[in-house]
């Protein structure tokens, strides 16, 4: 059990225990969120407010399914919020809630053609479409592309390691022959970029762990470098260190919605992320039995599910 430091704000103690546990910086904003709202919600003062939890929820999570109409996912993220604050903070024990809840539709997933996704990565240009190009070839995930390192790519062997990946697991996935010259482009000024901010002074990037005190020169290596770096420096939200971060994930959204908007709207397309469908990234790996067209279908949706 970890007791948080009683000298902080509450919203403070909540940041200070989900780093001390390696949550995620979303994660991390996301709760904070979801607390932040639930106290105003119920216009606490003190924590002695926060005392007889169990009917505030319930009243909390049960307006937010019925005034909020909220998708379940999101109540149950505000749920998990207010049992993270509860649990691992204020160290109390929260009986049954019973919510109303919000319905959890069945959705049938959008799946496209590999023409298809050929006109939306066509009418793309510069970074974006290559990123696409490595998400659909390499099936990752937007984040996973993102924050690919310059060693993860072995371009002899035409693979690439994905790290941290979902679940906090690593994973090798192939890497797609046709994009790897203009890949091999775009690291050349990549380099170019890195080779001037090491002239000004910088050229450090942010390193997982305790790496950065391990190995107080890796984060200006040029093997941790990120394949797609963002344009200019930003300020760490947790360490206050100003450096260069990777792209912007809204970036590539913003590069596939804008120039295929027609095709978004009548395919229905979300902006999530391009995968392949095979069997190393899909939940479920496709049966020989299945139709060639079944097996080889590409996916560009949340759910990578093939149609049946």
């Amino acid at each position: 059990m970890i007791v948080p430091n009683p000298k902080l704000k509450l919203l403070d103690q909540v940041r200070e225990v989900m780093r001390l546990k390696h949550y995620s910086i979303r994660t991390e904003r996301c709760y904070c969120d979801w607390i932040r709202r639930y106290i105003k919600f119920h216009g606490m003062r003190s924590r002695e407010d926060l005392q007889g939890a169990g009917p505030k929820i319930e009243q909390f999570l049960s307006d937010l399914a019925v005034n909020g109409h909220v998708a379940a996912s999101t109540q149950n993220q505000a749920f998990n919020a207010l049992l993270f604050l509860h649990r691992e903070i204020l160290h109390q024990t929260l009986e049954n809630i019973q919510a109303v809840r919000a319905d959890r539709p069945v959705r049938v997933p959008t799946v496209l053609t590999p023409d298809e996704v050929k006109q939306v990565i066509g009418a793309m240009s510069g970074t974006p479409q290559l990123v696409a190009k490595l998400l659909y070839g390499s099936g990752l995930r937007l984040m996973e592309g993102l924050r690919l390192r310059v060693k993860d790519l072995d371009f002899e062997m035409k693979q690439l390691t994905v790290r941290d990946g979902k679940g906090a697991k690593d994973r090798y996935t192939v890497l797609a022959e046709g994009v790897i010259p203009a890949l091999r482009e775009h690291l050349a000024g990549v380099r170019l970029t890195h080779e001037e901010d090491l002239r000004a002074g910088g050229g450090a990037v942010y390193l997982p762990g305790a790496l950065d005190r391990k190995y107080p020169n890796a984060a200006r290596e040029w093997g941790w470098q990120y394949v797609f770096p963002a344009r200019g420096l930003s300020r760490d939200p947790r360490s206050g260190v100003t450096r260069r971060h990777h792209l912007d994930e809204a970036t590539i959204n913003k590069a596939i919605t804008r120039p295929s908007r027609p095709q978004c709207c009548a395919w229905g397309l979300p902006s999530k992320r391009v995968r392949t469908r095979s069997g190393t990234v899909s939940p479920r790996t496709p049966s020989s039995a299945e139709p060639t067209s079944a097996r080889s279908r590409n996916c560009w949706a949340t759910m990578t599910c093939p149609r049946r």
